[in-house]
């Protein structure tokens, strides 16, 4: 193989190289978009969960015992 079609081989491997990387970034990034919106998603509902059971608890000291007692 002489230098020529070393460097064009070399040449080919690097721009494949470059859009593979390109590609999986893409990923990362979409990836990374998903998991935002996910937390946010999650944040959300925590905040929901916690502002509507401390509402619907009664203190343990206003607790009606159950009917069997």
């Amino acid at each position: 193989m002489d230098l020529n079609e070393r460097i064009i081989e070399l040449e080919t491997k690097s721009s494949y190289q470059e859009h593979l990387i390109q590609e999986l970034n893409e990923v990362v990034v979409s990836q990374q978009k998903q998991m935002d919106a996910l937390e946010a998603s999650l944040q959300r509902m925590s905040d929901y969960l916690k502002n509507s059971q401390g509402s619907q608890l009664a203190r343990p000291d206003e607790e009606v015992p159950p009917p069997h007692y």
